[in-house]
């Protein structure tokens, strides 16, 4: 073959893989949206047995959140958007994947994902934004629980102690404990301690929900607990997060 015809080969073969067609997301085969007639007995019920899925009492900002993998904080309605304009019941979701595997979470949300699309008419787009955090940092006198032995059982123990919850878990990294953290107070939580391994934490707080709703003189808040107990700071600050902006989403469709 002429060098010219190899090149004009290359490069038209070059454009039809350049050409193929986005894959099609994973659906569901079969998805019932129907509202949540109440009274609520949960709030955000998740259930997976086999092929299929059973969501009860999401709100539309729920099934975001579940379908992409996101904490509250990173989902945020467009400037132009009104939470008035948007479906506020919230939804329980029987729905079933093709064939009698069981999915994994990640497969479900990808089926969220395409039944967001498809039955709410979602739309968004990603973006970076400076948030209020706080930063968990290390205490001027030094940390005050020990790193687990490597060979030590993974524990994880939530419990509630009247108006408090406790954390009693082993082989947790800093990372795992500021997720955990994040329900006792009012922003996300970034890990500064620049502690690396897994430890065994154990530390009692009221939640965030109890400080705000007729709040104690008993109380203790998270930012005290972690201190006293763990040798830890909270520290207010700003940083960078990934935040998914809805720019419009409607009530389903009919099933």
């Amino acid at each position: 073959m002429r060098p010219a015809l190899a090149i004009l080969s290359i490069l038209a073969f070059a454009a039809t893989l350049t050409a193929q067609p986005a894959p099609t997301p994973r659906a569901f085969e079969v998805a019932s949206i129907r509202p949540n007639p109440g009274p609520w007995r949960v709030l955000r019920g998740y259930n997976s047995s086999g092929p299929v899925l059973t969501l009860e009492a999401f709100s539309i900002f729920d099934l975001i959140t579940e379908a992409y993998a996101l904490e509250d904080y990173q989902l945020i309605l467009a400037s132009r958007l009104s939470r008035d304009a948007l479906p506020v019941d919230p939804f329980n979701i029987a729905a079933k994947a093709a064939g009698a595997e069981s999915p994994t979470r990640a497969e479900f949300r990808e089926m969220l994902q395409e039944l967001l699309a498809s039955r709410f008419n979602l739309k968004f787009h990603r973006e970076t934004r400076e948030l209020p955090v706080y930063a968990l940092t290390q205490g001027k006198n030094g940390i005050k629980f020990r790193e687990s032995k490597p060979d030590a059982p993974e524990v994880g123990n939530h419990r509630v102690h009247g108006r408090n919850q406790t954390i009693e878990v082993t082989q947790e990294t800093m990372q795992e404990l500021a997720r955990e953290l994040r329900n006792y107070v009012d922003r996300p939580i970034v890990d500064r301690t620049g502690l690396t391994g897994k430890y065994d934490i154990d530390v009692e707080a009221t939640p965030f929900f109890r400080l705000t709703n007729n709040p104690q003189p008993e109380d203790v808040s998270m930012f005290t607990a972690v201190q006293e107990t763990l040798g830890l700071r909270l520290d207010a600050e700003k940083a960078s997060m990934p935040v998914l902006v809805v720019d419009g989403v409607a009530k389903p469709t009919e099933n």
